[in-house]
């Protein structure tokens, strides 16, 4: 056999093709540049995949942020599109924390959304989307009832404007400066309970008395007596004693030496105005109550009950006897059924159960009637007109319509966002509207029938741990000549949001305060 050496062998690799995997990269880089030009520009703009093309300075912001990735220790900043270094955040002097930056971009959408929405809507905000249009679909056949009736609210929903309510006091020397921490409206909505802030600590309470006209105007008068406590107000519940809406029921927490308690207040009690004794006025002995709900059935007459910890109490507010339920959890949302003496609970575990009145003197948990389980806290239950369903929210932001019948899920609303706060939620069935504020202070209405998104109203002011809205809506709001539309509180400042959009042609919005 012949031998050969390593030139030999190499003449005989070329001969037969074979290349090394360095010569098969030099080749492949000489391609490259043939193609594209000098391997330092890279590829041509036409050449290139649609990832790794610019993209203009408009789109630039929006999407920057989103495809740039996240470095530990940085944060990447889509206008001057370039990486700044992150101090530690326990730095009170640092401005550059991930916290204070999400802020940022939060605020920086928020007032985007503000400025659409005071932009004036001439046209309608979907495409084809007008009462007469959809009116003459309906008839034809060609808009199925649910369809027609989601597409009338959206379109009635998106139209709505904000106005604000300007209050103006008898005593011009001391403006309302308290911001509002919670307003809760009566069955007719002609008066609207408030609990406001005080700023020398605990908060005061009273009445406003709305009057709307057919045309769209709103008056509001505030009540002449306010109360001052120094405990805080968990709950609030309209009651029926003497008469629809007679009186206010409140659950007060202790603070120091001040234990909390119940009490149920007249409504009267809150005009000088009226010559009159003002009612039945009681305090029950019954600290710390997260929830309170009133029971309007006749079966349980004058009956309202109190969610505390790991218990809950019924009391009949005329003798003041009290039926007690053992719960394993704290109860954070109550509401009474109308038809039946049910009561349905919402628990910190996530749990949901009926409590049926008739049933007494049992001592284990089989006066349940029905119980299912949501992932997180439960912050409101609210039963429906047909109450085989009823709504609730958790601290995950989850709101769900659930039947409880067979209890099980029957629809889900997205878009709600809670992390920890005790957030309630409004339902106006005659409007077919779901509403809720979420912990970013955004305030969302969906379709209670199909669970669509119908509008996100942004918070007037900048959004906060203490600086959520607390909102009332009603299909006649400020009585039965009042038009359907929201009314809004945050901070010190009232909002009005109606239906029609004629709202400043036809009136404008007075509000009248004697303190």
């Amino acid at each position: 056999m012949k031998k050969g050496n390593w030139r030999d062998r190499g003449r005989d690799r070329r001969r037969l093709g074979y290349r090394s995997d360095w010569q098969r990269d030099n080749a492949r880089h000489r391609t490259q540049e043939q193609r594209y030009g000098s391997s330092e520009a890279g590829p041509s703009y036409r050449d290139r995949t649609p990832e790794s093309r610019p993209i203009s300075n408009s789109a630039a912001s929006s999407s920057s942020s989103s495809a740039a990735p996240e470095l530990p220790g940085f944060y990447f900043d889509a206008e001057k599109n370039r990486y700044f270094r992150l101090l530690p955040g326990h730095n009170n002097c640092n401005p550059l924390t991930r916290g204070l930056l999400q802020e940022r971009e939060q605020e920086k959408h928020r007032a985007r959304m503000i400025t659409e929405d005071e932009r004036p809507r001439k046209k309608a905000p979907r495409a084809g989307l007008n009462s007469a249009l959809l009116l003459q679909k309906r008839h034809l056949g060609l808009l199925p009832g649910n369809s027609y009736s989601r597409l009338i609210h959206e379109m009635k929903v998106s139209g709505m404007r904000r106005h604000r309510l300007e209050v103006q006091s008898s005593d011009s020397s001391s403006p309302n400066t308290d911001n509002f921490r919670l307003i809760v409206g009566d069955s007719a909505c002609e008066r609207v309970f408030t609990v406001n802030d005080v700023s020398h600590g605990g908060c005061k309470y009273g009445i406003m008395n709305f009057r709307g006209c057919s045309r769209g105007s709103l008056s509001v008068e505030m009540c002449d007596n306010l109360y001052f406590t120094n405990r805080k107000v968990n709950s609030i519940c309209w009651a029926s004693v003497t008469h629809s809406d007679s009186h206010v029921l409140l659950c007060l927490v202790g603070m120091a030496e001040t234990p909390g308690c119940v009490s149920l207040l007249p409504a009267s009690l809150f005009s000088n105005s009226n010559p009159d004794q003002p009612g039945m006025l009681c305090s029950f002995k019954i600290s710390t109550a997260w929830s309170c709900a009133w029971c309007l059935n006749p079966q349980a007459d004058k009956t309202f009950s109190t969610g505390l910890s790991r218990r809950v109490i019924v009391t009949d507010a005329v003798t003041g006897r009290r039926q007690t339920y053992g719960i394993g959890s704290d109860v954070l949302a109550q509401q009474f059924a109308l038809r039946a003496p049910v009561l349905f609970n919402g628990c910190r575990s996530g749990e949901i159960f009926s409590i049926d009145l008739r049933q007494k003197g049992r001592r284990d948990h089989s006066w349940k009637a029905c119980r299912f389980y949501q992932d997180s806290a439960i912050t409101s239950v609210r039963i429906l007109q047909d109450e085989n369903y009823l709504l609730a929210a958790d601290m995950i932001g989850e709101i769900k319509l659930w039947d409880v019948r067979v209890t099980k899920p029957v629809q889900k609303y997205e878009g709600h966002h809670n992390q920890h706060a005790y957030l309630p939620l409004h339902v106006n069935e005659p409007e077919g509207l779901l509403m809720a504020v979420g912990q970013d202070c955004y305030t969302r209405l969906w379709s209670l029938a199909d669970g669509q998104l119908l509008r996100t109203i942004p918070s007037p002011h900048p959004a906060g741990k203490d600086m959520i809205p607390s909102v009332v809506f009603s299909s006649q709001l400020g009585g039965s000549r009042g038009l359907p539309g929201l009314l809004m509180a945050v901070r010190h400042d009232l909002y009005y949001f109606p239906y029609n959009s004629d709202y400043q042609e036809g009136g404008g919005v007075v509000a009248e305060v004697a303190c």
